[in-house]
């Protein structure tokens, strides 16, 4: 049964809110479409000053308001309701659900009025403010109400206040504006076209519709689109375009991504040359290791079609350090360790690397993981994606910059070599790092953690240091000076974010400073970098250009035999060191005469 109530207000001039309409369904409760029920089956009716009477129809204690003249029209849809004031389920009883439908009378528009049954304060075209309350107005809010702005001919209301009469009044004029805009809309043949669709209005039959598409977390779900769209569009093709779903034996290939919340969605289809990296959590049941999503076998149990629509299919290899692997004769697979109370080899990272041809086909496919041990004190779990596209037989190297540095690309480093030039590393978000902060600020947990150095952004981050009595100088200072410099501090930066590498003339060296003193037991406390840039080329479309890169150690003496905290810190600075630009000037042209030789004869 759906319980109904219904106001009624005989005078006019005051509003009639229609009622909430609870939905309900035999022995199901559906809370996710109670909100949308309500929001739809609401109606407003405001009645104009000077309107004929109002009429109330009843039928079976229902109330509804119906006016000869309405300001606005609206739409009913009638739905059969359930018990009310004693009726039995079935019994004949109506409920009418009313939608507004546009209006476009600019005389009956009116934005500024927003008090029901109430005068809004100089606000000239509010229907409830009387003569009286117009003497006391300074002004009209909203002096122009026009009608829609593409037609050639407006409509408009226009309200003003004569303040020379007494007392002062309201003066109201509807004229014709002319649009002098040449791509003006002379007809409108469908004036509908002008409007936005109205929202469906849940009734009876259409109430299960409603619950499947506006239940769920989204309102169409990544296999409805696939199916619907993607598979519709592909079904002739004969080659992969860009964005398009990646399909495979059984459907797509899944790309978990973050939804609503931080919980992974597999249902996430990858698209072609569609680079993505993602990062999402799970929450899992340590002692239950057989959820799909953590074993390896979920992301390369499928085959990916060639192209689509084919029985050309290209199976998923893994890669390891020592070359491929074969997860059904290997011993990879997730397990649980009763002994320890852990759960062995869980996947925490995923990376596709896809390689295609030029004539749109998948021509390989690869996937590499990382690898974990999980307890109870790591649930929920992080997983990282990541997909890369590349080309068959050509090999691409991302660039920063073409070819001054964009800012918030990584900048360009390497060692130099007096055979072959620059030696970079090939992940570029790995060639100049610094020190990466974390919550804990523990410096001897947080080796090997770093962040990279992006061009044009200022960075910040540190640890600290607990220094124990017993603690060896020279090995904390060896071990801080790994944390502040890393394992491979370049030797050298790109001048350009496209240097090539066998152009040794177009990298930067990196200087860097030791300050040391004289003490027994010093240990770095600061690594300062400072970038220093200049803006190169026309003003018009300047490129960025690094001329100076300088590296500065500090170090810090400490007191044998006494426990401290120490600071360590590490920075990143950019300088602009561009030159201001000089007006110039070319030089004046100079004259060069030359006369025929009897120029001034019979004189000479």
């Amino acid at each position: 049964a759906c319980p109904v109530t219904a106001c009624r207000r005989r005078l006019p001039r005051l509003r009639c809110e229609a009622a909430l309409m609870m939905v309900w369904r035999p022995a199901v409760f559906r809370p996710a479409v109670f909100s949308l029920a309500c929001l739809l089956a609401t109606s407003t009716f405001t009645p104009q000053a000077g309107t004929p009477p109002h009429t109330l129809v009843e039928e079976n204690d229902w109330t509804t308001s119906v006016s000869s003249h309405p300001p606005v029209a609206l739409s009913t849809v009638s739905s059969p309701i359930g018990s009310h004031r004693g009726q039995t389920p079935g019994s004949s009883s109506f409920r009418v659900a009313t939608l507004l439908s546009p209006v476009t009378d600019v005389a009956k528009l009116c934005v500024c009025d927003l008090l029901a049954a109430q005068c809004d304060v100089n606000c000239c075209c509010d229907p409830d403010c009387s003569a009286a309350d117009f003497s006391v107005f300074s002004t009209c809010s909203v002096p122009l109400v026009r009608g829609a702005s593409e037609l050639c001919s407006q409509e408009a209301a226009v309200y003003s206040m004569n303040f020379t009469a007494v007392p002062p009044h309201r003066v109201f004029s509807l004229v014709n504006q002319v649009n002098t805009n040449i791509f003006c809309i002379y007809s409108a043949n469908y004036r509908p076209g002008l409007s936005f669709i109205s929202p469906v209005v849940p009734t009876e039959n259409n109430f299960d519709g409603l619950v499947k598409e506006f239940s769920g977390n989204a309102f169409s779900t990544v296999a409805d689109a696939f199916s619907d769209g993607a598979s519709a569009g592909a079904s002739n093709a004969t080659r992969y375009e860009y964005g398009v779903p990646i399909q495979t034996n059984d459907s797509f290939l899944r790309f978990p991504v973050p939804l609503i919340s931080s919980q992974c969605t597999d249902n996430n289809p990858a698209g072609f040359l569609v680079n993505q990296d993602a990062t999402c959590s799970r929450s899992v049941n340590v002692e239950n290791c057989s959820v799909p999503a953590l074993s390896m076998l979920f992301y390369t149990n499928v085959a990916i079609l060639q192209v689509p629509n084919s029985d050309n299919l290209i199976d998923i290899t893994v890669q390891t350090v020592n070359g491929k692997l074969d997860l059904n004769s290997s011993n990879e697979a997730v397990h649980w360790n009763s002994t320890d109370q852990v759960c062995g080899n869980v996947v925490l990272g995923v990376s596709y690397l896809i390689q295609y041809s030029d004539a749109g086909e998948i021509t390989n496919a690869s996937v590499s993981f990382i690898l974990g041990t999980i307890s109870r004190t790591l649930v929920p779990i992080e997983q990282k994606f990541q997909i890369r596209f590349t080309q068959q037989n050509r090999i691409s190297l991302p660039v920063s910059g073409n070819p001054g540095y964009v800012v918030g690309l990584p900048l360009v480093a390497g060692f130099h070599s007096f055979t072959s030039g620059i030696i970079q590393s090939t992940n570029r978000y790995g060639q100049f790092t610094i020190l990466q902060s974390y919550l804990n600020q523990d410096c001897l947990a947080i080796e090997g953690n770093r962040t990279p150095v992006i061009f044009g952004y200022n960075a910040l981050s540190g640890c600290k240091l607990r220094y124990s009595p017993n603690s060896n100088c020279l090995v904390v200072a060896e071990v801080i000076t790994n944390v502040l410099i890393g394992q491979n501090f370049p030797e050298y930066v790109a001048s350009f974010g496209n240097s090539q590498p066998q152009n040794v003339l177009d990298w930067v060296p990196v200087t860097l400073l030791n300050t040391t003193g004289k003490d027994s037991c010093q240990i770095p406390v600061s690594l300062d970098i400072e970038v220093r840039w200049i803006k190169y080329g026309s003003l018009v479309n300047s490129q960025a250009k690094i001329i100076n890169v300088t590296a500065q150690l500090a170090h810090k003496s400490l007191q044998a035999g006494t426990a401290q905290n120490v600071q360590v810190l590490s920075s990143v600075t950019f300088i602009d060191v561009s030159a201001p630009a000089q007006p110039g000037y070319r030089a004046q042209p100079t004259i060069d005469a030359k006369l025929p030789f009897d120029f001034f004869y019979p004189f000479v």
